[in-house]
């Protein structure tokens, strides 16, 4: 640029762009900002003048005739420069120009984003404290394509979307800036013009690690590097704590009403003090993992977390990203595993959210048939747009890589599977086909099993999939889904309805336990008693069951024995383990004073041993997922209600009879086939006085003859305890 060019501040930038600018409509603003030449033009309303300066000299900026608030003119010498703003007052303050700095995300990045392949698409996109060609500070980048101007704004800059308008990446759709001197705890969102040139709503960042406290809802810097982890051990085991053989007993919590503060407000705990009253608690339970209702960033508490807007980041309400690292850490310490629920089906429609974020359907569907959930009222992503399955597998990835969650639990995915899940005739679009399968939502599924079981060793996925949708558990390569586990809900289902009816009536419904074992080994299930089922009405799990207090207690410690003896991974939601009585409050705490009467205490103490003997007993979990790890002893007598089964594990392991008499009559005399005579203890009797029982039962133990019995070589004489379960294992092992 020659010298006259420069000094003709009048033609740089032009009128045109001058305009533009000062609107707040320019779309390409590094193209007119920065250093051009020997000029540099830099937008600041609200000072009274501004200076370039360099190491050689410092220059006056002149006021554009055309923009009141842009300023230009020569910038001296050829190296870096500062820009030096004076105010009516007469302060004076010194600033990098963002303008000034290239490009943070490089052509590789560029490639993969606009390909819709990027594996960590967090590691490029959201907000990221840097250093950048020599001066900290935080690159933005978010993907808004068809935006006409997209803008970083927040208390720094007086929210004016004119002050920091970002360069927009090629085709990527990709929009970043670089903003010197900005860094952790910084507020911000994005403002965004719409290509009809209407200014959106501010929106939240979708790839944002932070946000403020609810109701509040922009988003916050936040540096999630170089958190100094301690649970290497754990790491390397954790495969084999997962695996179908292992013992997987999970204790579902909703962090906000575990346990609350009542004298600070009636706070919830914070991450770090759940990292030590949750986790000892979980640990001396003898649970094996916690599961956590989704704790993505959500801007309403009635729904759990289950309408999140924040994929990328933990929720505030229980603390900042790294002391959410603390928790998982010292779950990871005390041996247990931590579990997600992730919700890839829907997002809320709040408008600093996700939904017509650059003024167009981007990340759901545009078609309220495919876009819009009448159940919830919330958002269906598009999952056949590349962009978006990116934008979900890698969040995946995220919480497994970043966070070292051990697992995923996926919400709602029935509702993914199928087009006309809770429509109408005619208020959906088949697919392809012309079918209801939603093809889309199922490769989104299969690539994010692929990729994290590919990516993140010993890890666990988990389906709720409330259908019999084919191969939910059974590897993408084989045809199926690709998860790990699937929620066994027709069995949580038939039980339920089977334990709540009266004893008199359970002999016509017998079925309903006995059914459950001929699909038992089609998934590999989860029996999920969960939070689902305390909830809308629906009472507690002891108030389902039928009759006086000490039949309620009866049958709910008959219930827990016989699940955990029955095949499949076991979840409890917080709260039944000590047998609440109130339905589960979100806004409240678990009712903590129950466990004064000793009902109550009783079968907190049979959860806690349950859980011991599950995990130290091969042939109640090694196969959970095997039909060679199952054979009905007693199926068919009904008039009694009385059920049983063996369990048994790999060679050598010592087998376990399961017994269940569900009517509150005293059985004796009942013969029972077993493998072999012998000697055969009580390992457990629900019915046992340290439960809250009668302690009654077989005095310890049976004698088996060889006397052949239910197709078996041996049997013994057994006496039921009402209401109860009873566990048999071989003497001497």
């Amino acid at each position: 640029m020659s010298r006259a060019a420069q000094n003709d501040i009048p033609s740089f930038p032009s009128p045109e762009d001058a305009r533009r600018l000062q609107a707040g409509t320019h779309n390409d603003p590094f193209a007119v900002l920065g250093r051009h030449g020997g000029c540099v033009a830099a937008f600041h309303p609200g000072i009274a003048t501004l200076e370039a300066v360099s190491d050689a000299a410092s220059t006056p900026l002149t006021r554009h005739p055309d923009a009141p608030d842009l300023f230009a003119g020569p910038v001296p010498g050829e190296g870096p420069y500062r820009l030096r703003a004076t105010d009516g007052a007469g302060q004076i303050w010194e600033f990098d120009d963002p303008y000034r700095f290239g490009p943070v995300i490089g052509e590789i990045d560029e490639y993969l984003l606009g390909e819709g392949t990027h594996r960590r698409l967090w590691q490029v996109l959201g907000a990221h404290p840097c250093r950048h060609e020599g001066v900290e500070g935080t690159h933005f980048a978010v993907w808004a394509p068809n935006a006409g101007r997209v803008s970083v704004v927040g208390p720094f800059n007086g929210w004016d979307g004119r002050r920091h308008p970002m360069r927009r990446r090629g085709a990527t759709g990709i929009w970043e800036i670089f903003l010197p001197g900005l860094g952790e705890g910084t507020v911000y969102k994005y403002e965004i013009l719409g290509a009809d040139g209407v200014v959106l709503p501010l929106k939240a960042d979708p790839v944002g690690f932070g946000a403020e406290h609810p109701p509040a809802t922009a988003s916050v810097v936040r540096d999630i590097a170089g958190y100094g982890w301690h649970d290497a051990d754990w790491m390397a085991d954790r495969a084999a704590r997962n695996a179908r053989s292992a013992p997987i007993s999970v204790y579902e919590v909703h962090l906000g009403s575990w346990r609350r503060k009542p004298d600070e407000g009636n706070r919830p705990l914070s991450y770090r003090e759940a990292a030590e009253d949750l986790v000892d608690y979980a640990a001396d339970m003898g649970f094996t993992h916690i599961e956590f209702l989704p704790l993505s960033e959500h801007p309403f508490d009635g729904s759990w977390g289950y309408q999140p807007v924040g994929l990328f980041a933990p929720t505030i309400r229980h603390g900042p990203p790294h002391e959410f690292r603390d928790l998982i850490d010292a779950a990871h310490r005390k041996g247990l595993g931590v579990i997600l629920d992730w919700v890839p089906a829907h997002f809320p429609s709040d408008a600093h959210g996700l939904a017509r974020f650059d003024g167009t359907a981007l990340y759901e569907h545009a078609d309220p048939r495919e876009g819009f959930h009448h159940d919830w009222n919330t958002l269906i992503y598009n999952f056949g747009r590349t962009e978006v399955a990116n934008f979900l597998f890698s969040n995946a990835l995220f919480w497994l890589e970043e966070y070292h969650v051990d697992g995923l639990r996926v919400d709602a995915v029935a509702s993914m599977l199928y087009r006309d899940y809770s429509r109408p005739e005619g208020q959906w679009i088949p697919n392809a086909h012309g079918g209801r399968e939603n093809l889309e939502a199922i490769a989104m599924l299969q690539r994010m099993n692929t990729l994290a079981y590919g990516e993140v060793p010993g890890i666990l996925t988990v389906a709720e999939e409330s259908t019999s949708f084919p191969g939910v558990s059974q590897p993408v390569d084989a045809g199926g889904l690709g998860f790990g586990y699937k929620w066994n809900m027709g069995w949580m289902n038939d039980t339920l309805d089977y334990f709540g009816r009266a004893p008199v009536h359970r002999k016509h419904h017998h079925h309903q336990l006995t059914f459950g074992l001929l699909y038992a080994f089609s998934e590999n299930f989860v029996l999920p008693i969960s939070h689902d089922e305390v909830v809308h009405g629906k009472g507690s799990i002891l108030a389902k069951m039928p009759g006086t207090d000490w039949e309620k207690f009866a049958n709910l410690r008959a219930y827990f024995g016989f699940m955990w003896g029955h095949p499949g991974k076991k979840l409890l939601f917080m709260g039944q383990e000590f047998a609440q009585r109130a339905e589960w409050d979100h806004a409240g705490q678990l009712d903590w004073g129950v466990l004064g009467a000793e009902w109550h205490a009783g079968v907190q103490r049979l959860v806690r041993d349950l859980n011991a003997i599950y995990r130290a007993t091969p042939a109640l979990h090694v196969k959970d997922c095997e039909p060679d790890g199952f054979r009905w002893i007693e199926a068919n007598a009904a008039d009694i209600s009385v059920y049983a089964w063996l369990r048994t594990g790999e060679p050598g392991d010592p087998p376990v009879a399961v017994i269940c008499n569900l009517t509150p009559v005293e059985r004796t005399g009942i013969r029972l086939g077993l493998p072999h005579a012998g000697r055969w203890r009580e390992v457990l009797n629900t019915d046992a006085a340290a439960y809250g029982g009668g302690n009654r039962g077989n005095f310890g133990g049976v004698s088996a003859t060889e006397q052949p019995h239910h197709g078996l070589p041996a049997s013994a004489e057994v006496t039921l305890p009402p209401l109860s379960v009873l566990y048999l294992m071989p003497d001497g092992v």
